[in-house]
């Protein structure tokens, strides 16, 4: 008899999980909020649900007598998938485990306890509160959501000056009207350590850890493309893989991917910053799957089922960049111009607008224009475009 699988959000970066299911031969029925989303076109069947209200869309799991859940890069829903699969006994992670890694409180609660790197932090559940405790902070801090990614609703300060800006900035970006207060940590290398990692039965199985790169001239905050091979000392590499292993092994995480996010600092300590429990977003799966040899959506839906991952994950031999096009300003697309020298390097390109769109401030992910995927012969050339990428990819609006 055909399985069916339920799956959370139809985005178009979600798409490509549904289309993969399909492939499978399993039964998709999609859930999603949103009326216009491309999925319900896709899928075998449809329910317009919230992918956040846990009790509608396990009623949509019991109707529909599914064989799986999968929450394909989303933070919102996988807390969702998670409770799901754990009322009805299918395949998945625990839920207290994933609820954990959506919430930062929560999650910075879980390091401290378990003797991980963590940031003094503070959370709030208003904006009078934190400002009655501002005394506390040490600059520089960061001001974020509990419950939000893509760096939506953060900001740094290195001084009290922006303190209330940022609060309300932070909270309008909360679901759950609750948002953190912790030390900002100085990095000793120069970008992030980001990018996803792979688990089957309770061992990591792909380790996609790549350099995240920010624009400093629009939003420090913001990922604007990942970079590989990582740019760090072996020790370092091995410091990462480490921590990474363990906090697996305590959140006792099984199956599937997680989008990571860490700092080593001058002290050598690594610091979990941001953990996800599902794929990262900005089309990380897709360059990993160029980079491994693999299919990440399919590893995923084979997850979900419950079903051994198949196929092998190759060692990576090239070098690899993905750039996430945005926007200083707001306005309306005409064009995006590449210049020729980089055009030898560019193997795929995904733009998101057509002429006559608007453009907004690139202020957190989903403000993105469209990605544009890199191969380079070695790293000289590699950094030689993206040190310079704003001068050799334009954008032009109206």
């Amino acid at each position: 008899m055909r399985k069916t699988i339920l799956m959370l959000g139809g985005s178009a970066q979600q798409v490509i999980a549904i289309e993969t299911a399909k492939k499978l031969g399993y039964y998709t029925v999609l859930c999603d909020f949103l009326p216009d989303n491309p999925g319900q076109y896709v899928a075998d069947k449809f329910y317009l649900e919230s992918t956040t209200d846990k009790q509608a869309i396990l009623q949509v799991a019991e109707k529909e007598n599914v064989d799986g859940v999968l929450a394909y890069a989303s933070d919102p829903a996988a807390p969702t998938a998670a409770y799901v699969a754990e009322k009805l006994g299918l395949p998945g992670n625990a839920y207290k485990a994933v609820n954990t890694l959506c919430n930062k409180d929560l999650f910075r609660k879980f390091l401290s306890e378990n003797g991980f790197s963590t940031p003094k932090a503070f959370g709030f559940k208003t904006i009078e509160e934190a400002l009655k405790e501002k005394n506390k902070f040490s600059y520089p801090i960061i001001i974020k959501p509990v419950d939000s990614s893509g760096s939506k609703g953060a900001t740094v300060l290195r001084s009290e000056d922006g303190l209330q800006e940022a609060l309300v900035f932070a909270f309008s970006f909360s679901r759950c009207n609750r948002i953190i207060v912790e030390d900002y940590i100085e990095k000793k290398h120069p970008y992030l350590i980001g990018g996803d990692i792979f688990i089957e039965n309770g061992k990591i199985i792909l380790w996609g850890l790549m350099n995240c790169h920010r624009d400093n001239k629009v939003n420090p905050l913001v990922p604007v493309g990942k970079s590989f091979p990582l740019q760090l000392e072996e020790e370092d590499i091995q410091r990462v893989k480490d921590t990474l292993t363990l906090m697996v092994e305590k959140l006792g995480i099984r199956n599937g991917s997680m989008n990571v996010e860490l700092i080593v600092d001058k002290s050598n300590r690594v610091w979990p910053i941001d953990v996800g429990p599902r794929s990262g977003g900005n089309m990380i799966p897709d360059l990993l799957g160029d980079m491994f040899g693999v299919d990440i959506a399919k590893m995923s839906v084979e997850a979900a089922m419950g079903e051994e991952i198949k196929g092998d994950i190759h060692e990576v031999t090239g070098v690899y960049a993905t750039h996430n096009l945005h926007s200083n300003r707001n306005g309306v697309y005409q064009e995006i111009i590449f210049s020729p020298e980089i055009e030898p390097y560019i193997y795929r390109k995904c733009l998101y607008k057509k002429s006559g769109d608007k453009v907004e401030y690139f202020d957190n992910a989903s403000k993105c224009l469209g990605i544009v995927f890199f191969k380079f012969p070695n790293e000289k050339s590699m950094h030689v475009v993206l040190d310079h990428i704003n001068e050799l990819i334009t954008v032009q609006l109206q």
